[in-house]
C-alpha cells in the first residue's frame, strides 16, 4: 500500500483553525475552503467591502541575471514564454504562461519586474515542475532562486481593499492596476503588487512566513475585512472570466484555444521585434493565422440549475452532435444567475449562440456568453 505524504501547512494554518474553517486538502497543502460565514457571504463580502485570501501555497521564484543585468533574464525567460518580458518595466507586472513544444500551456503565471531581479508567482500544483523546468533552461543566465517555504502571500481583494491596506502603508494608495512595489509593512518589507484573482481591486502582498499570522490579523482587524476560502475565490474567479489551471487550460490547450491571445503582445507575435523563440511557436503562429477548431468562451445556462463540469455541449436538444465540453461551473452570486466556461466548436463560439448542455441525462439550454460575467473594478 503506498503511503500519501502528508498535507503541507501555510504560515497561517493555525489562523485559519483559529477562525473556524473548514479545511480541505488542495494542491498538497490543507487550505480553508469556507469559514464561518459561508461561501455565498463570503464571495458577497469580497465584492462589497474586502476579502482576505490565503494564497500561500503558491510559489515564489525569483530569477536573478548572473550578469546583474536584468535584460539577460528578460531574454532568457522569454525562451520558456510567448510573452514580452524584456519590455516589462521597472514595478510592473505581467501575465504570463510557460508553453510546451506542441503549443500546450504548462502553467500560467504572473512575471514582476524587481529592478535587480524578477518575480515569477507559479501555481500550487505545478511549482515543482516549474522551478525544475526554469532551473533546467535559465540557469546558464540567471540564478533560479525558490522561496516556497520562507514567504507567504496575502490576497487583499474587493472595493475597500485599499480602505484596508493604506493605514498600514499610505503608498498603496498611488498604485495602478499591475504596478508593484515594496513596502514596510509592521516593521518589515513587503512586495506588493496591485492585482488579485477576483476581478475586483486589490493586492497581492508578499511577505515573510515569520510575519504572515501578525499581517493577517491586521488587516482582519479592519472592520470591512473578512477571511475568504477556496471555494467563495473559486466563484469570484469564475464571474471574473479568470482561468484556472488544469480545468480550464492545461498542456492540451493552447493560448490561441484558451483565448488568451491578448497575452501575448506584439513583441512576440509575428512580425514582432522579438517574435518566436519559445516553445510550441511554430504551431501557436499557425493558429492565429489560419484559426483553431475550438475555442474558450463563456456560457449562460437558462433557469437557476449550475452546469457543471465535465458536463458535454451539443449542438442540439437531441444530443446526436456533441460540440465541446465545461471546464469550470457554478451559481454566480454577483452574477444571480449560474455561469459557467468551457470550450467549443469554433462554428459555435459566437456571443449568442443557442446550444445545449447535458445534466443528469437531461439536455438544458445554454447561450454562448461574453466573459466576464461581472464588471473589473481594477483601478486603471
Amino acid at each position: 500500500m503506498v503511503s500519501q505524504e502528508p498535507l503541507k501547512k501555510t504560515p497561517l494554518h493555525a489562523l485559519h483553525l483559529e477562525l473556524g474553517a473548514r479545511m480541505v486538502p488542495f494542491a498538497g497543502y490543507d487550505m480553508p475552503v469556507q469559514y464561518p460565514m459561508g461561501v455565498l457571504k463570503e464571495h458577497l463580502h469580497t465584492r462589497q467591502k474586502a476579502g482576505l485570501f490565503d494564497v500561500s501555497h503558491m510559489g515564489q521564484v525569483y530569477l536573478k541575471p548572473i550578469s546583474g543585468n536584468l535584460g539577460d533574464a528578460a531574454i532568457a525567460l522569454e525562451k520558456l514564454v510567448p510573452v514580452d518580458i524584456a519590455g516589462l518595466k521597472p514595478g510592473r507586472q505581467r501575465y504570463a504562461f510557460f508553453t510546451d513544444p506542441e503549443g500546450g500551456i504548462l502553467d500560467d503565471l504572473m512575471v514582476a519586474n524587481r529592478g535587480d531581479h524578477l518575480l515569477v508567482i507559479v501555481n500550487a500544483a505545478c511549482k515543482d515542475t516549474d522551478l525544475a523546468h526554469m532551473k533546467a533552461y535559465l540557469s546558464d543566465l540567471c540564478n533560479v532562486e525558490e522561496h516556497f517555504e520562507d514567504k507567504a502571500l496575502l490576497a487583499l481583494q474587493g472595493p475597500r481593499a485599499e480602505a484596508v491596506l493604506a493605514p498600514l502603508c499610505e503608498a498603496v494608495t498611488e498604485m495602478k492596476f499591475m504596478d508593484v512595489r515594496a513596502c514596510e509593512l509592521l516593521g518589515t518589507t513587503c512586495v506588493i503588487s496591485r492585482s488579485g484573482y477576483t476581478g475586483e481591486d486589490g493586492f497581492e502582498i508578499s511577505v515573510s512566513a515569520e510575519k504572515a499570522e501578525e499581517l493577517a490579523r491586521a488587516l482582519l482587524a479592519h472592520e470591512d475585512c473578512e477571511a475568504i476560502g477556496l471555494g467563495a475565490r473559486d466563484s469570484l474567479r469564475l464571474e471574473a472570466g479568470l482561468c484556472l489551471y488544469g480545468n480550464d487550460i492545461d498542456e492540451t490547450t493552447t493560448p490561441v484555444e484558451a483565448a488568451l491571445v491578448w497575452g501575448m503582445q506584439k513583441a512576440r507575435r509575428p512580425g514582432g521585434a522579438r517574435e518566436g523563440g519559445f516553445p510550441g511557436a511554430e504551431r501557436i503562429f499557425a493558429q492565429l493565422s489560419e484559426g483553431v477548431s475550438q475555442k474558450r468562451v463563456g456560457l449562460k445556462p437558462e433557469g437557476r440549475a449550475p452546469v457543471r463540469p465535465p458536463a458535454r455541449l451539443f449542438a442540439d436538444e437531441t444530443g446526436a452532435s456533441e460540440i465541446g465540453h465545461v471546464t469550470s461551473g457554478g451559481f454566480g452570486p454577483s452574477a444571480e444567475s449560474p455561469v459557467a466556461m468551457g470550450y467549443v466548436a469554433t462554428e459555435y463560439a459566437e456571443t449568442g449562440t443557442k446550444i445545449f448542455a447535458e445534466v443528469r441525462g437531461k439536455y438544458l439550454p445554454v447561450t454562448i456568453a461574453d466573459m466576464p460575467f461581472v464588471t473589473p473594478t481594477y483601478k486603471r
